[in-house]
């Protein structure tokens, strides 16, 4: 899957408040010996600060793919969305909107906030480290990412 030297490693920013997805991604992380760094926010105010290096994240490396949840607490991954894509700074990073939703409105309203990607967030085990890894074939085998800012 990923042939890349450690050093060139995409990071990755999963932002999501369920520890059991979050371990889940992690499991399937190893299952598919999938060796980008993962990184967790659990609600949308510590992905921002986060991606803005702000407080207890000043030396966060800058994530090179956004894993992000519709449903979290303190701030929605629609606003989360609309913070990033409207940043300068931050709006070039991809971002792969994961969630349970598989409302036709949501689907909408997220590309409309310019999302790259939406996947309804299967509840099986099995789907769902599948999902993971066609994700990461995707953006690590087939696209090609845009430069990561310092």
């Amino acid at each position: 899957m990923l042939a890349q030297p450690a050093d060139d490693l995409v990071h990755i920013l999963l932002v999501e408040d369920s520890p059991t997805d979050v371990m889940m991604t992690r499991e399937a992380f190893e299952y598919y010996k999938l060796l980008n760094p993962l990184h967790v926010a659990e609600d949308g105010v510590a992905a921002m600060e986060f991606l803005r290096r702000e407080g207890k994240h000043r030396d966060a490396p800058r994530p090179g793919l956004i894993i992000l949840d519709l449903n979290l607490p303190k701030k929605s991954g629609r606003e989360v969305l609309q913070e990033l894509k409207a940043d300068p700074e931050l709006m070039n990073i991809p971002v792969v909107v994961l969630t349970t939703s598989k409302s036709e409105e949501d689907v909408a309203k997220t590309y409309g906030l310019h999302a790259n990607c939406y996947i309804a967030k299967p509840v099986d085990f099995t789907k769902f480290v599948d999902v993971v890894r066609r994700i990461s074939d995707f953006w690590f085998g087939v696209v090609t990412l845009p430069p990561v800012k310092p």
